[in-house]
């Protein structure tokens, strides 16, 4: 069934269902931001990356800017440095080759399960999040300008 009628309340939506294969040209992809959270104790945080991962398209992206200001805001004694040196492994982990350390020889999948699993660190992964697209790697920067910029 490629289409679904859903009573509520007296009112009759419609809702599309997409199955692998009938999406035309667009494809799932799962997107999770990357935030920095300089003292873990507060909880306070700031946007500074997005990470993507697209299966049909074997594509694994991240995108990462810190607002060195904004985070100076929430710590003053914050490490940027450091922190951007994490955003930095981030990203060369997504890329995949030497640079990705270990990870390196795992497929995308993996990496990306890896990044977003939790974590209680200064660079922490939220939930993640669906959608479909037609390139994965513009919505890297599509995400990246709506949520972290």
């Amino acid at each position: 069934m490629s289409e679904r009628h859903l009573h509520i309340a007296g009112h009759v939506a419609e809702r599309h269902i997409t199955r692998a294969g009938q999406g035309g040209d667009r494809d799932v992809f799962e997107y999770a931001l990357l935030r920095v959270v300089p003292r873990v104790e507060r909880g306070e945080r700031i946007n500074a990356g997005v990470l993507v991962y697209c299966r049909a398209r074997s594509y694994l992206g991240a995108r990462t800017h810190l607002d060195a200001t904004r985070l100076l805001a929430l710590d003053p004694d914050a490490d940027t440095a450091g922190i951007r040196a994490a955003l930095t492994a981030v990203e060369n982990i997504c890329a995949g080759g030497d640079a990705a350390g270990q990870a390196r020889h795992d497929d995308a999948g993996r990496r990306f399960r890896w990044l977003v699993a939790p974590r209680s660190t200064v660079v922490q992964p939220g939930p993640v999040h669906t959608g479909l697209t037609t390139d994965p790697a513009a919505e890297t920067e599509r995400l990246l300008a709506l949520l972290v910029r």
